[in-house]
């Protein structure tokens, strides 16, 4: 590409979820977002003990993120086509969208879900999944024929649980955990949080010393080891 051409934002569908498979042809915008919003969350547990003054937030996990813009269909002829000397479309802009919404929105039947989206728009590089779509239709022509209209968007990110398990060690069962009990707590409930099965609780209580495990107190602590068995049969 040559400095100070244009580069429009090119939207392109999947159908595997480790983005190998391309399915159908990629939608380049005729016109570029004026602006795009990029959510982060972080998600957090509650962990108040009893009598406390105040919440004591625990890190749970990083949440989704979220990209959020505006794409504006024209057919009047004002913008010209992303490909030079594309004649107009004859049905305005009812086609663009439709191939717009069969790529992002509508069910593959071969994988039984909406495709996996990849954005592309020079630094944005972004792996996701549609999570809402909004259209309004702004201008027409006299028998009625939308020729101009707004779709608001927004894609969540996505990353498939191979990619998740290879970039998020800090909930491997393969680190030590050390938890402060709170009040409804059970050791059954710690171990499927930490291990993704609740099956090692006696292995756990075993560790601690404890005489029995269905009774915890709040404010004590707990150490849950290691356990090689646990990334196998959680699927990790």
């Amino acid at each position: 590409m040559t400095s100070g051409s244009l580069e429009r934002m090119v939207v392109t569908a999947y159908s595997d979820a480790q983005y190998n498979s391309q399915t159908g042809l990629p939608f380049t915008v005729w016109i570029n977002p004026a602006s795009y919003t990029h959510d982060f969350t972080i998600c957090y547990a509650d962990r108040q003990a009893p009598g406390s003054n105040g919440p004591s937030p625990e890190y749970n996990r990083v949440g989704q993120e979220s990209i959020s813009f505006d794409l504006v269909f024209d057919a009047t002829g004002v913008i010209p086509p992303p490909i030079p000397g594309t004649p107009l479309p004859t049905d305005g802009v009812a086609g663009l969208i439709d191939s717009f919404i069969k790529l992002v929105a509508t069910v593959n039947g071969v994988i039984h879900r909406p495709n996996y989206i990849k954005l592309s728009w020079a630094q944005l590089q972004f792996q996701c999944v549609l999570s809402k779509l909004k259209i309004t239709y702004t201008l027409f022509k006299p028998n009625g024929t939308p020729i101009r209209a707004k779709v608001a968007a927004t894609f969540m990110s996505f990353a498939s649980e191979k990619q998740l398990a290879a970039e998020a060690n800090m909930t491997s069962p393969d680190l030590s955990h050390l938890v402060t009990v709170v009040a409804g707590d059970t050791l059954p409930d710690l171990c499927h949080r930490i291990y993704g099965t609740s099956t090692y609780y006696l292995k756990v209580a075993a560790f601690n010393g404890l005489l029995g495990f269905r009774r915890l107190e709040p404010g004590m602590q707990l150490v849950f080891p290691p356990l090689k068995g646990a990334s196998t049969e959680t699927g990790t």
